[in-house]
């Protein structure tokens, strides 16, 4: 079994190539302004609900019953509250489907499961 079957493996886009959380969505606003990027796995969430519980950006979809952020791009006041977020998240076994990169370094600070900054996206 490789290394990438069981998980261990940052997430990649199907080739050999890593997975950057600059590859995912749009360019957004200027870095200066909001230097930090919510990259959701919405089809990995299970609608538990805590994320909304401890950050203000998420909300309860009441038809899809799945949380969504307000906001994709934020700010540094934005950061601690979607970083708890992120922490919060039971989906993927503890892992998150929430993740906060930092979009000066392309580095994942929460959950960052790996360790190293990688992207723990599991498209």
């Amino acid at each position: 079994m490789s290394d990438e079957a069981d998980g261990d493996e940052a997430a990649t886009d199907g080739g050999d190539e890593v997975l950057r959380a600059s590859d995912i969505g749009g360019e957004g606003p200027p870095i200066e302004e909001k230097p930090y990027k919510i990259v959701f796995e919405a089809n990995k969430c299970f609608g538990a609900g805590k994320c909304a519980e401890v950050a203000d950006n998420w909300v309860m979809d009441v038809v899809s019953g799945m949380a969504k952020p307000e906001a994709y791009y934020i700010g540094e006041d934005d950061l601690e509250e979607n970083v708890r977020a992120a922490e919060a998240c039971p989906a993927k076994k503890e892992a998150g489907v929430i993740h906060v990169v930092d979009r000066r370094t392309d580095e994942e600070i929460a959950p960052d499961p790996h360790g190293d900054g990688t992207l723990s996206v599991d498209w």
